[in-house]
């Protein structure tokens, strides 16, 4: 199934949580924004939509790293010969050379980092774990963990948190049903799925 389905079930799945709740449109609009990403947050496994949406262009990060490195060559040349210096132009050089490896597909990795970090920094838990999420999901193959009731139980954990912090009633239910909704989305219970979810790994290999 693809994400504007999903996006569009999740959509539907905050606007009854909204209902349900008698929320003021401020936070139904923030609920059905949390549906709709929630419902397909389990697709960072894979090159799609919102794997584009939260990461920056590698040629834009690429291109950022080769001027920072050049610079600091340069600022290292202009200040002097001593050792610090050396070791200016040493990693600058070695910068110019990681932006050389540096290709899409290690996009969301590097967002994952940069999450986690401003989690940790801000000390917001849900940050940091929506961080490490992002982080798993750009090195397991497509429709494994992030589409079983670990990935799940993991994202629910940090719906948990980010209800705690941020006191947006219903947000917990939204998330947790919105990402469900996927699941189920996305199984061979769908008639014209061909695929299906390993939804019980690490335990069970057999797609459902």
């Amino acid at each position: 199934m693809n994400g504007t389905v999903h996006a569009a079930i999740g959509t539907v799945t905050g606007f009854i949580v909204a209902n349900n709740l008698q929320s003021s449109p401020s936070e139904t609009v923030l609920l059905i924004s949390l549906g709709a990403t929630s419902a397909l947050i389990p697709d960072l496994d894979i090159d799609g939509k919102l794997r584009g949406k939260i990461t920056l262009s590698h040629k834009i990060l690429r291109a950022v790293t080769q001027v920072v490195g050049i610079l600091l060559i340069i600022y290292s040349l202009y200040k002097g010969v001593d050792y610090r210096d050396w070791i200016g132009i040493g990693i600058g050089f070695a910068l110019l050379s990681l932006s050389l490896s540096i290709k899409r597909k290690h996009m969301l990795t590097i967002t994952g980092i940069g999450i986690l970090a401003a989690g940790v920094s801000f000390g917001e838990v849900w940050l940091s774990l929506v961080g490490i999420y992002i982080i798993i999901a750009s090195f397991v193959p497509h429709r494994t963990y992030t589409h079983s009731i670990v990935g799940l139980i993991f994202f629910g954990y940090i719906a948990f948190q980010f209800q705690q912090s941020m006191k947006i009633e219903g947000a917990y239910y939204t998330c947790v049903i919105g990402y469900i909704s996927h699941l189920i989305a996305d199984s061979k219970c769908i008639p014209f799925n061909r695929r299906g979810i390993k939804l019980f790994l690490p335990f069970w290999n057999k797609e459902v």
